[in-house]
């Protein structure tokens, strides 16, 4: 064969391998809120041109964007929905999400943007303003009837979400919710909430499966992550939490059948001024739910005044529970290298069930001390265990 030939039919093989490799790595198609009719003056309802931009990417066959330009777009309720035609769905955000001013346009419903029965699809970047003052204002008052208000995010039924970088700021009820999913991961989120704001869970999951939570930064009214019933392999790590009440396992038991949560790692946690750190709580009524294999690992508190806490005697109001012992059984927790300052005497508390006593608690090199100075003390009942290394304060095992 000449060279020239050869020449030929190695240029004909080179373009035929580069046809194929393009039409496998197609750019993906986006899709620009503004350019569909967003107005980005924070006061123009731009909730269809939103609705329109995801149906396209949902319906495209190649992978596609929802892109956010900078601005402030004031939106209602966003159900984005599946299944897609494509598993690889980005919606960017460069400027900021903002609820509506009157809390009752979103009172009634469940969530303010919510993706459901959706795979493959990255959230990015981005704020969420929920503005949820009034309705925070409205429940302090006796005097007027009020929504329940609405979860900012709400991730349900998917798998292989991921968000990244996003902040949520001021939501009406929980900031960012994860249920029934498979895959999940938060990263390098950003919630803000005052310490007095009602119900503003920073990020709860529950009956899910594969969810890793990771350098995050969470400050607001109530728990900083909450971990409910069905909550399976659960990776949290690189948190900051205050105010808020910690990161809650619970609460669990409501219900007399339910999920257990089982196999959950949080480590390099950092506690500031929070009302706890470390919870596992339970209702004190009968349930077949269960508590397994936790582990606490690498924590910091600072002036926190519950820093190790199991409660399984949790009955708000008194209602439908006094003088009951919670079924959940919790064992396998594992304290290690958990130090730093507690706001109360008590720095560690288990008050486990009487009829179902904690077993397989273990401590190891934990380091609390009552306002930096001061011997705190350990209260623990029906608890069972051991400890090892450097123990302060002394006396639950």
């Amino acid at each position: 064969m000449s060279n020239h030939r050869l020449l030929s039919v190695v240029s004909t093989f080179m373009m035929l391998i580069i046809i194929n490799t393009v039409s496998f790595t197609q750019p993906a198609v986006g899709y620009n809120v503004k350019r569909l009719g967003a107005q980005p003056d924070g006061k123009t309802d731009s909730t269809k041109a939103f609705m329109a931009a995801w149906a396209r990417a949902c319906g495209s066959n190649q992978s596609a964007t929802v892109y956010v330009p900078k601005g402030r777009f004031m939106v209602g309720g966003l159900q984005f929905s599946g299944p897609c035609k494509n598993g690889a769905i980005t919606v960017r955000i460069d400027g900021t999400l903002v609820a509506p001013a009157n809390y009752f346009v979103l009172g009634k419903a469940q969530y303010w943007l919510g993706f459901q029965h959706v795979q493959g699809v990255k959230i990015v970047g981005g704020t969420m303003d929920a503005q949820g003052a009034g309705l925070w204002a409205c429940k302090a008052s006796s005097l007027k009837i009020c929504p329940d208000g609405v979860t900012s995010l709400a991730i349900s039924n998917s798998n292989d979400v991921k968000v990244y970088g996003l902040t949520s700021l001021n939501s009406q009820m929980f900031h960012i919710v994860v249920n029934g999913c498979n895959n999940v991961r938060v990263v390098g989120v950003n919630v803000v909430a005052p310490g007095n704001s009602p119900n503003t869970d920073g990020i709860h999951v529950q009956l899910s499966t594969g969810v890793t939570i990771l350098n995050t930064k969470i400050s607001t009214g109530d728990d900083c992550v909450s971990i409910g019933p069905g909550a399976t392999d659960l990776w949290i790590e690189n948190v900051r939490c205050g105010p808020g009440h910690g990161i809650s396992i619970g609460s669990l038991g409501k219900d007399l059948k339910e999920e257990g949560v089982k196999n959950v790692t949080v480590k390099r946690v950092r506690f500031k001024n929070a009302d706890n750190g470390l919870r596992i709580k339970s209702w004190g009524r009968p349930s077949n739910g269960f508590v397994d294999n936790v582990l606490f690992q690498n924590v910091v508190m600072s002036n926190v005044k519950n820093p190790i806490l199991i409660d399984q005697n949790y009955c708000p109001v008194h209602n439908n529970c006094p003088h009951q012992v919670s079924g959940v059984k919790i064992s396998n927790v594992k304290y290690e290298d958990i130090h730093g300052t507690s706001a109360t005497k008590v720095a560690v508390k288990l008050d486990c069930s009487k009829k179902y006593p904690c077993d397989g608690i273990t401590m190891q090199n934990v380091n609390l001390s009552f306002k930096n100075q001061i011997p705190a003390s350990a209260h623990c009942i029906n608890a069972g265990g051991k400890t090892s290394g450097f123990i302060k304060p002394t006396g639950c095992f």
